[in-house]
Order: C-alpha cells, then sequence, then structure tokens
C-alpha cells in the first residue's frame, strides 16, 4: 500500500515538475548604444529619459528598458566611440521597435551659444526606430546613429529638433 501511495505521489510531482518547465518563457539579453556623425555644431544634448522595446514573442508589447535618465552630448560619441544607454533582458523573440522618450533638456550650442531644442508643435517627445531583428538568447547589441546634422533645423534664428536615429547594420 506504501509502494502505491509512493509511487502516485512521486508520479504527481513529475507532472508538477514538467508542467512547471513547459511554461518556461525563453529570454535574450539586449544592449543599446549611441553614436553620432560628425556636425559642425559646438556640440548636441540630447536628453534620454528612458527607452522601451516593442518585442514579438507569445505576445506583442512594449517593455521599458534599464535605461538612465541622461542628458548626453552627442559629440562625445563620434569615430566609433559609443554610449550605452539602455541594456535589459526581454522575452527571445522578434525585436520590432524601440522608441526613446526624450525629456525637456535638448539643446544644441552654436559659437559657444547654448539653444533649446524644441520639438515640432503637435510631435510626441516619443522617437519611434525601427528593428525588425529576430533575437538570440547569448547576446543582442545594437549600435543606433543619432545623426544630429539632420536632425537639428533652424528656423527664424530658433533650433528646432527632428530626430533622424537609424541602425547601424
Amino acid at each position: 500500500m506504501k509502494t502505491r501511495y509512493l509511487l502516485g505521489l512521486t508520479w504527481l510531482f513529475s507532472l508538477f515538475i514538467y508542467s512547471c518547465k513547459q511554461k518556461e518563457i525563453k529570454t535574450s539579453p539586449v544592449q543599446f548604444y549611441l553614436i553620432d556623425s560628425p556636425t559642425n555644431f559646438d556640440s548636441v544634448n540630447i536628453h534620454i529619459k528612458k527607452i522601451e522595446a516593442s518585442v514579438v514573442s507569445d505576445s506583442t508589447r512594449w517593455i521599458p528598458l534599464q535605461t538612465k535618465d541622461t542628458v548626453a552630448n552627442l559629440f562625445n560619441f563620434q569615430d566609433s566611440l559609443t554610449l550605452m544607454i539602455a541594456q535589459d533582458v526581454v522575452p527571445l523573440g522578434m525585436l520590432k521597435e524601440i522608441r526613446f522618450i526624450l525629456g525637456d533638456g535638448n539643446t544644441v550650442v552654436v559659437n559657444g551659444v547654448s539653444y533649446p531644442l524644441q520639438l515640432p508643435n503637435g510631435v510626441s517627445p516619443a522617437l519611434m526606430i525601427q528593428i525588425g531583428k529576430k533575437l538570440n538568447e547569448v547576446f543582442n547589441g545594437f549600435v543606433l546613429d543619432f545623426d544630429a546634422s539632420q536632425s537639428i533645423v533652424t528656423e527664424n534664428g530658433e533650433y528646432r529638433l527632428e530626430p533622424v536615429v537609424r541602425l547601424i547594420e
């Protein structure tokens, strides 16, 4: 009688362990680096509040990534120098796109004078960047070129930020 009881209990425990393993979600580490192309300004400072990723796995959702709220001078990240702006672990799947949530501390320095960079009226401070890459389980590093020369528009003596960011393949 005890043997049947122990066998039954062992069988139930085995089913429980097997069912737990079935629900295991595979994950993938991601890292995002920022780089800039040269431009004629003295400096370009971009306020990055946070970054989120849209990952297609068992469902599609926006996942907030570990991001330090920072103002990055893009000129410090030229000539192959990069700044890690976000890293995290996300569900394994397809990284569809990321979005930068920009703050209001964006400035450009021209001839030693700092000017605020305004976002165009009606434009969200969220910047969407298409990625479209399948993630692997080991390492996923993405370098993003924030092209300051194409992102800053001068109009009536004011400077406007119309971000142009592309994935370096």
